[in-house]
């Protein structure tokens, strides 16, 4: 009886000392800083309304300007664009080459699908663009999951728990559908 006894106080204790024991905090990641400078090579899909384009892409961004490649899955060129303090320019794979003060006003033109790559520099990083409000939800982990702003919504991925930078991100506006999968950052 009293070997018993003595095992249903230490299953108590046990029991008690379990109660007490906590589980770790989430991993939690600071939102990484906004770089100013960044590389990434993905796949990119856009649909605006009938008018569809899927590619490859890879995209070398600073403060100063940006170069954007974009290639058929089979490598194939689409369009390779730029942007520097003057503008933006466009040269598409038949030999056209287009200029505009702006890369959403010269991908309407060109490719019939406004893309927003000013905002996207800082989407593309799971943070809002500077200089407008905007809706930010976080996940778990406080890495965004959800940013609406300038009328987009954007909806975050991540590789895995451990990862900071997104891995995938669709971005939604009237009648557009942009999605961006991330292969690579530098």
């Amino acid at each position: 009886m009293f070997v018993a006894l003595r095992a249903i106080v230490a299953t108590c204790v046990l029991a008690v000392i379990a109660g007490c024991a906590t589980r770790p905090p989430p991993v939690s990641h600071a939102p990484p800083p906004v770089a100013e400078a960044f590389s990434l090579q993905g796949r990119i899909s856009v649909r605006h309304g009938t008018d569809a384009l899927a590619a490859n892409v890879a995209w070398t961004h600073s403060a100063s300007d940006d170069h954007i490649e974009l290639a058929t899955p089979l490598g194939t060129g689409i369009a390779r664009m730029t942007r520097d303090a003057s503008g933006a320019t466009i040269e598409l794979a038949d030999g056209r080459r287009e200029r505009a003060a702006s890369f959403a006003t010269l991908t309407e033109a060109s490719l019939g699908v406004p893309i927003p790559v000013a905002g996207l520099a800082s989407w593309v990083q799971g943070a809002p663009r500077a200089g407008s409000a905007a809706r930010i939800e976080r996940d778990g982990a406080g890495r965004t999951s959800t940013l609406d702003q300038d009328g987009w919504s954007i909806v975050y991925a991540y590789a895995d728990d451990a990862a900071t930078r997104p891995r995938r991100l669709v971005a939604t506006y009237p009648d557009i559908d942009l999605r961006l999968v991330i292969d690579a950052w530098r």
